[in-house]
């Protein structure tokens, strides 16, 4: 029973591990260009008026769940 617990718990820190990895990388470099698209996209509503300033990322999270969950997906099917 433990056995695919801890696979699964090895699985995620090694994805936070290489997405740490590659946060660090851009910054390192200081060029981010490749990832301005995010926070950008069809469905993020800004909306900035004199006192307000909102933001709701809607296509983002969307992208983000999206590639989320291929990452579950593939880790589930490898692990089982």
């Amino acid at each position: 029973m433990f056995i695919g617990i801890g696979k699964f718990l090895i699985a995620i820190g090694l994805c936070a591990l290489l997405a740490g990895l590659l946060l660090l990388t851009v910054q390192k470099t200081g060029t981010p260009g490749w990832l301005n698209w995010f926070g950008n996209l069809p469905l993020d509503f800004s909306i900035r008026r004199e006192n307000l300033r909102f933001f709701f990322p809607l296509g983002s999270s969307i992208v983000l769940s999206m590639l989320l969950s291929l990452a579950l997906f593939l880790i589930n099917k490898f692990i089982h």
